[in-house]
């Protein structure tokens, strides 16, 4: 640790990332939630998490939101919101079928990745989709398709064993929150055996996932540690703790101030922060409040993106 301050507390400098946060789709599925929940009252029911942050989904539960694995599990007669990371085209087929009114806060990028699926398969292309095994956008994308239209890379390793039926109708989509590094490789791969590969239209990772992704590179290399607020099932949270890593920089994944671990910290001078897009502003803050009953802190942003993107809202819900 550094010389104590006058106050007796060591001195730590803190590199906060910029941009960090929420992103404009995860801003846009708690807003739906919320004016579902004034327009109809509670209960609103979610189908899934509608973003992966605890808190967050803990205020909307507060609130009158009832979050639920599956549409059975949703009662007749009331509003159902599906969450951001999209859903198969065979749940809101069924929540037509049974009546219910539903609201869609899939991400608008994520959608796009659905449409274009929907493209390739009518232009006679076989889908090799770029995503790790189980994560709900995955679950969705594969879900607007026909079986067997679609198969799943996750590794490099991946890209080199697939043989397919016929290498001149192949395209690749990938999933919103990957790592940008680890997917180029992944993309060179299958360009390189497959030189007909289609590429999508546009850049299928989001735009919040690569600027949170770059500004995590400019603070690292600075820093001894970093710290990453977000959840263990956001994929694009643990995606920042490995671009730290990838750039040499211990780094770790928590939840809440609680997690702190100050023995971890013990001889750190400069700390790295950021935030999950799915992790609210109010947790970096809580953050850094807990960080200053240890050290005297030092806050500086590095700003390497400005975002000013926002999402419309469902037909219905929009300001009066």
């Amino acid at each position: 640790m550094t010389a104590p301050s006058k106050s007796g507390r060591p001195h730590l400098k803190l590199l906060i990332a910029a941009p960090r946060g929420f992103c404009a789709g995860v801003d846009r599925a708690i807003v739906i939630v919320e004016r579902a929940i004034e327009k109809y009252g509670a209960p609103v029911y979610v189908r899934h998490e509608i973003v992966h942050n605890k808190y967050v989904v803990d205020n909307l539960r507060a609130k009158g939101a009832i979050f639920v694995e599956e549409l059975d599990q949703v009662p007749d007669g009331v509003p159902v919101v599906f969450s951001a990371h999209g859903v198969p085209k065979a749940v809101p087929a069924k929540a037509e079928e049974r009546g219910l009114d539903y609201l869609d806060a899939t991400c608008p990028l994520v959608s796009k990745v659905h449409r274009q699926a929907e493209r390739q398969v009518e232009a006679g292309r076989h889908i090799l989709f770029i995503g790790h095994r189980g994560h709900p956008e995955v679950i969705g994308t594969f879900g607007q398709v026909d079986a067997g239209h679609m198969t799943l890379i996750e590794t490099v390793e991946d890209a080199e064993r697939f043989t397919p039926a016929d290498p001149d109708n192949l395209a690749f989509l990938t999933q919103t929150t990957l790592s940008v590094d680890d997917t180029a490789a992944i993309v060179a791969t299958l360009q390189r055996r497959f030189p007909a590969v289609h590429a999508p239209k546009g850049e299928d990772i989001c735009y919040a996932t690569s600027n949170r992704q770059s500004a995590v590179k400019a603070i690292a290399s600075a820093c001894e540690a970093v710290y990453v607020i977000g959840a263990p099932n956001s994929s694009n949270s643990v995606r920042l703790v490995e671009v730290a890593e990838r750039e040499g920089t211990p780094a770790r994944l928590i939840q809440r101030a609680d997690e702190i671990d100050f023995d971890w910290l013990r001889d750190v001078r400069t700390l790295g922060l950021t935030a999950g897009a799915s992790a609210p502003e109010i947790l970096v803050r809580e953050v850094i409040d807990q960080l200053r009953t240890q050290f005297e802190v030092d806050e500086e942003e590095v700003e390497t993106a400005r975002e000013n993107i926002a999402f419309k809202l469902p037909r219905g819900l929009e300001p009066a």
